[in-house]
Formats: C-alpha cells, structure tokens, sequence
C-alpha cells in the first residue's frame, strides 16, 4: 500500500483553523486463492476535517467528520460504500516528547446493496521522542477494529521506528522507517507491517527581519 497523505491546514478565524487530511491508498492486492498474481489499483479515500484552534495551550486538539469515499478501482481494494463518522486527535509535547492520539469511527451510510456494511473503528497513538540534529524515535501504530467481523475483529501491531527531519535544496522533509509485529489479528492476515515515510513540510516561517 502506498499511501498519498497530504495535511492541510485552512485559516478559517483569528481564533480557528481547518485541518484538512485527505489519504488515497495505491494498491496492490495478492490473490490469497493462488501462488502468485493480484489485483492493482486504488483503494478507498478517507478524509478527515478537524477544527482546532489557532492559538491552542498545553494540550494540542482537533475534532470533526471523518468521511469514506469508495474510490476503489476494483471491489477487491475497497468497500463499495460511502461512510461518515466522528473523529478526534490530542497531542500534547513537552520537550523533548510529542505524545498523542488520534481515532475515528466510521459507518457505511449508502453505497452498492451488494457489499457489506462498514463499522470500522481507526485508533493510532503516536510517542516521538526528539533527538539532537533532527533525529527521533518513534511508535505510531494503526490499530484497527472491524465491528461487523464475525471472527477476530481487531488487528493490533506493536512496534517501533526511527526518523530524521532535514532538507534537500531548501526543502524541509521528514523521513521515517519503522515495523511492526501484529500482536492480535484475523487469521490469514499479515504477521509484520514495515512503514517507510517521507514527508514534504511546508512550515510557516517568520517574515524576514522579524
């Protein structure tokens, strides 16, 4: 899976901001049937919109929508339905940790009569601790619960990364590899998840001679 997740801040106030979080998975799906081949294509888009404040203190939050498109190519990379549901992101940072979490939950509202309905709970918690020289170490796992699964529901990963914010040619990135052992999960699903991330940042500097 290669996941294309721009995040978008939007002033809307002096005192409030839009966060907009878009993520549109590229797929390729292994035909669990036979030995070999499968299916390429894109999945399901999810897009979260968080209001949050501006100007916050200690604790870092955001809540809103959290929507599924069915932009899959093919029935096998996605859930034929359209979903809404609520969903919210706390962080808190005291040096040198940034600690948080973020979750949603989201039901099929309308969409193809054929497929199944969608009761799916997304929670990631996320512990960075900060390095000298832009350097971190990280554990930000995806724990999923299916609620409409009739054997195991959850997929549970345990695990750990690291990371290094620089820049190339002026620009800031973010880069990132970690793994994680999927301590509870379905059966026939994958034993290790392996995330390799490079993000592009854009952060709001200070105007010259300020």
């Amino acid at each position: 899976i290669l996941n294309i997740q721009p995040v978008v801040p939007l002033s809307l106030t002096l005192d409030w901001n839009l966060i907009a979080r878009v993520i549109l998975p590229v797929v390729y799906q292994p035909d669990a049937a036979v030995e070999s081949g499968g299916t390429f294509g894109l999945g399901d888009t999810s897009a979260t919109f968080f209001m949050a404040p501006r100007k916050p203190g200690f604790l870092i939050w955001g809540v809103g929508p959290a929507l599924l498109l069915p932009t899959a190519t093919a029935d096998v990379l996605g859930t034929g339905k359209w979903g809404v549901g609520p969903s919210v992101v706390l962080l808190v940072q005291p040096t040198p940790l940034s600690v948080g979490v973020l979750a949603n939950n989201v039901w099929s509202v309308f969409g193809s009569g054929d497929r199944p309905a969608v009761n799916q709970l997304l929670l990631q918690y996320f512990l960075t601790y900060n390095l000298p020289q832009g350097w971190y170490v990280t554990s930000a796992p995806i724990l999923t619960a299916n609620w409409k699964a009739t054997g195991d529901k959850w997929v549970i990963p345990f695990g750990a990364g690291a990371g290094k914010v620089f820049t190339v040619a002026g620009q800031a990135l973010n880069g990132s590899v970690s793994a994680y052992y999927n301590v509870v999960r379905p059966e026939g699903s994958a034993d290790w998840q392996l995330r390799v991330q490079l993000a592009f940042l854009f952060p709001e500097g200070k105007k010259k001679g300020k």
